[in-house]
């Protein structure tokens, strides 16, 4: 079998959900099945050496760089689907859910989510406009469809009219770095980067549907109601910043308590976490939320909202708060640091929770939802 697989967003160093989810099951895959015959196929020229993938994938790249709407249709209109209708593929997958049209293939579209279609003012109108327009037809083309989250799947039922037992649930998994980290290295990251104080910790890329603006509020209400000199720190890229984010930011009474870390390498992000009071991890739409799990094997408290499908993921072993409520989030921030009791339980429960999940089920998911489209 030859399978040709949409890799793009592999970039090293930048990859984040989607990018994290395509390289951890793509790696278990191909090493599992070495009789199939990979073709990863890229918008930019990359070095193999830098991707530890078996002798069974071939690196393709393809012009132009798709990376903004006009050239996303040319590559994935025009360039993608002659490369692959000139070859002589089984199948397309596609980690993104991007898919060609009139394919001589089957294809597999994994759709994350549809947070686009829901808020869209949180979009680049350029990208909203392609966004709204393809991915209707993306789900349509496709041949069968999965997705990371019994959330996502009803969304894509109830907004695309598409049918239940055309998707497959693929979970999302956990990179084995996140775990539980000394003392010594906790003390050390306290040192260095906190003064020596508790924190909070989001992660994340700073977008609008992190709801960044209500976390802010609430830790600012935190503490005004603490006595204590606990920290919230940011880990993430300011992808977007916007002026009512940057008023928000500038008017909070305590904002010399709020730390911006940047993007941290996964190591260090493992040591910050698990030092962490909990994670504060409170979108306002999420299609899994893999932080929640990287916590959960931290041995860290988890806060997250009560929306979408963060309920589905943490079940009991994280609070749910209303994402729009500063109150109810810093009352749970509150909770969290006079509590250790709570914590601890909240801690054990995330330990067990995480049991359900791992790269290795993901990837074992992904093949079944493979082998279904093979047999559609």
């Amino acid at each position: 079998m030859r399978i040709a697989v949409n890799t793009r967003l592999l970039v090293p160093e930048k990859m984040d959900g989607i990018a994290r989810f395509s390289f951890e099951t793509l790696q278990i895959i191909t090493k599992e099945h070495p009789e199939v015959q990979f073709t990863f196929i890229f918008d930019r020229k990359v070095d193999p050496s830098t991707f530890n993938f078996p002798k069974n994938v071939t690196f393709v790249s393809i012009s132009p760089p798709a990376r903004h709407p006009v050239l996303w249709y040319i590559w994935f209109e025009i360039s993608l689907k002659k490369y692959i209708n000139n070859d002589n593929f089984d199948l397309f997958l596609s980690p993104e859910g991007w898919v060609p049209p009139k394919l001589n293939c089957k294809s597999l579209a994994v759709i994350h989510d549809l947070n686009f279609e829901h808020n869209p003012e949180n979009i680049i109108w350029g990208h909203r406009k392609y966004l709204l327009h393809f991915f209707p037809k993306f789900a349509k083309r496709a041949t069968r469809i999965a997705t990371v989250s019994e959330y996502s799947k009803n969304d894509i039922v109830k907004t695309y009219n598409i049918p239940a037992s055309r998707i497959d649930v693929v979970y999302n998994g956990a990179n084995e770095i996140f775990k539980p980290a000394s003392v010594a290295e906790i003390t050390d990251f306290k040192r260095k980067k906190t003064s020596n104080s508790n924190f909070f910790i989001f992660i994340g890329t700073i977008h609008p549907r992190k709801n960044l603006e209500h976390l802010l509020l609430a830790f600012d209400t935190f503490k005004k109601r603490s006595t204590t000199g606990v920290k919230l720190l940011i880990v993430g890229n300011k992808k977007w910043w916007p002026s009512e984010l940057e008023r928000t930011y500038q008017s909070l009474q305590f904002k010399g308590e709020v730390v911006f870390m940047g993007r941290l390498a996964d190591q260090e992000l493992s040591i910050a976490l698990s030092g962490a009071l909990a994670l504060t991890y409170l979108p306002y739409f999420e299609g899994f939320g893999i932080p929640i799990l990287e916590a959960f094997q931290s041995e860290t408290a988890v806060i997250t909202s009560n929306v979408t499908s963060m309920p589905e993921v943490a079940a009991d072993a994280a609070i749910l708060c209303d994402p729009r409520s500063v109150i109810d989030i810093a009352g749970a921030m509150q909770f969290i640091e006079k509590n250790a009791t709570k914590r601890d339980d909240l801690i054990e429960k995330g330990k067990l929770r995480q049991q359900s999940f791992s790269w290795q089920k993901s990837a074992d998911l992904l093949w079944n939802s493979i082998q279904k489209t093979m047999a559609n």
